[in-house]
Formats: structure tokens, C-alpha cells, sequence
């Protein structure tokens, strides 16, 4: 079975504030255990131009930047480099945002705001093949979602998810990775990978955040 694990290795950096570029840079390192090669970009142009030369395996982008926006590069990443893991971190919390960079193929959102161990841990998660988003953000994204009008065990295509799926995607939404719902449910790693991509199938889906904004739609998560 593939493996899950998202390398952190090298690393892009794109925020033009130099004191968050190295609080960035630091919680990064210590999430890699210290085996990254960091590159850091102050805008659009300037991470554009890195890229062409060195292609990152995931990318810390702000939101706003003096040249454009954060989700306009993720958006170009998703289409020129879609291997490219691309996470938000920004002071900026608002829906319509965080929507939009998650459409636009942000795998997590993160808050500056938060404390450096609260923000290893999510890179950290990231590493283990996690999506985290802010549980402020995800708060607040999922009460814009409809009531469903499937019945609260039923997928797109009819499938039923069965018990173990639905207690499974329930602690996917509640922000756990893999390791940690197999430490759970003493089930092992590759166990849990398995079930996940049934939901996946079953949802039609291609990740974790779409499955979790997904079942929410559908009533698949109370």
C-alpha cells in the first residue's frame, strides 16, 4: 500500500514578513526533526521564480502578499505543479478565504495567530499525511454547509459507509491523521489507509478536507 507520509523536504516559505519567515522556517525545521532545506519568497513573483529552479515538495503560503494573492499561487501550483503540498498560513480567517484556498488545492489552513507547539503539531500532522485546518476555520466553515437530504449513512453513489468507515471519517473530521485514528482504534496504519480510501471511493473524493466538507453536506457528520 502507498505510502502516506508528506515529505517537508525542500521546503518553500512564502511571507513577506522576515520575523514570521524565521518563526516559520524554525517550527518547520523542528517538524522535519531538522532535515529540510528551507527557500523562503516575500511574494507571488519572487516564489514563481524559485520554483522554476527548484521545485518544492511543500509550500507555506500566506494569503496576503505585496504582489497578489496567496490563493492565486496555489492555484497555479495545483495546475503547473500539482505534486506540490500547499498549505495556508495567515492571519486571515474569514470564510470566503478559506474556501477559496481550499478550491483552490490548500490541503490545510492555519492560523498565525496560534502558539509555535499548536502549529509543529499541524505541520507535523502534515507530515504523517494529515489536512489540518484551524479548528476556529473549520468551526465556521462547517455551519455555512446545508442540511443533507441522504439519510446520514448514505454516500453520493448509494454505497453505505459501514460502521467502521463512518467512526473512522468522524475522527478524520476531528483533525486526527492516520497514526493517531489507528492508535485509537488499535487498528493498524495501513488498516486505517485502507479505509480511508473506501470513503474516499465512496464519497468521490481525492483528500481528506473534500471528504470531511463533503460528508458534512451530505449528513454523514452530525
Amino acid at each position: 500500500m502507498r505510502n502516506m507520509t508528506v515529505a517537508l523536504d525542500p521546503a518553500l516559505i512564502v511571507e513577506d514578513d522576515v520575523a514570521t519567515q524565521q518563526r516559520l522556517a524554525r517550527l518547520l525545521s523542528a517538524a522535519a526533526d531538522g532535515d529540510t532545506h528551507i527557500a523562503v519568497a516575500s511574494g507571488v513573483a519572487e516564489a514563481k521564480a524559485h520554483i522554476a529552479g527548484q521545485t518544492p515538495a511543500i509550500a507555506l503560503i500566506d494569503i496576503g502578499l505585496p504582489d497578489g494573492s496567496g490563493i492565486e499561487l496555489i492555484g497555479w501550483l495545483r495546475h503547473h505543479h500539482p505534486d506540490v503540498t500547499t498549505v495556508v498560513i495567515s492571519a486571515w480567517g474569514d470564510e470566503d478565504t478559506v474556501l477559496a484556498a481550499l478550491q483552490a488545492g490548500a490541503v490545510g489552513y492555519l492560523l498565525k495567530e496560534r502558539e509555535d507547539v499548536e502549529l509543529e503539531l499541524a505541520l507535523q500532522s502534515i507530515r504523517r499525511g494529515g489536512a489540518p485546518i484551524d479548528p476556529f476555520v473549520a468551526r465556521r466553515i462547517l455551519t455555512l454547509l446545508p442540511a443533507a437530504p441522504l439519510p446520514a449513512a448514505t454516500s453520493r453513489d448509494g454505497h453505505a459507509l459501514s460502521e467502521r468507515e463512518a467512526e473512522i471519517l468522524g475522527l478524520v473530521a476531528r483533525g486526527y491523521s492516520n497514526r493517531e485514528i489507528a492508535e485509537l482504534t488499535t487498528l493498524s496504519r495501513f488498516t486505517i489507509e485502507g479505509y480511508t480510501k473506501a470513503i474516499y471511493r465512496k464519497l468521490a473524493v481525492g483528500s481528506r478536507t473534500a471528504a470531511v466538507f463533503e460528508a458534512k453536506s451530505r449528513g454523514l457528520l452530525r
